[in-house]
């Protein structure tokens, strides 16, 4: 079993930044992907950012500019830094990972963690 644990959130003024991390923990498993999504209460869950098949990144558009996602393939983490951060950007954050184990690959999803933006 692969789990996702997800750290970094929290209240902060507009303006202000948060660095997001989520650690895979497991046994015999890599990691071939990593995303970051986000939920604002009665919203569904949308993309902020992720690494595409050949490693490059792609940002949603709000996330443009402002946030950047990074990976430590030794310690299987990914990052999200959250620059600039505005009220509209409230909102439980998840981490996805696509994780291979033996043939087969599988999607995981970390707990989520509050971001809270006040104005």
């Amino acid at each position: 079993q692969v789990q996702l644990v997800e750290s970094g959130g929290g209240l902060v003024q507009a303006g202000g930044s948060l660095r997001l991390s989520c650690a895979a923990s497991g046994s015999d498993f890599s990691i071939n992907g990593w995303a970051w999504y986000r939920q604002a209460p009665g919203t569904k869950r949308e993309l902020v950012a992720g690494f595409t098949n050949d490693g490059s990144t792609n940002y949603a558009d709000p996330a443009k500019g402002r946030f950047t996602i990074s990976r430590d393939n030794a310690k299987n983490t990914v990052y999200l830094q959250m620059n600039s951060l505005r009220p509209e950007d409230t909102a439980v954050y998840y981490c996805k990972a696509k994780v291979k184990r033996g043939f087969w690959e599988y999607i995981y999803w970390g707990q989520g963690t509050q971001v809270t933006v006040s104005s």
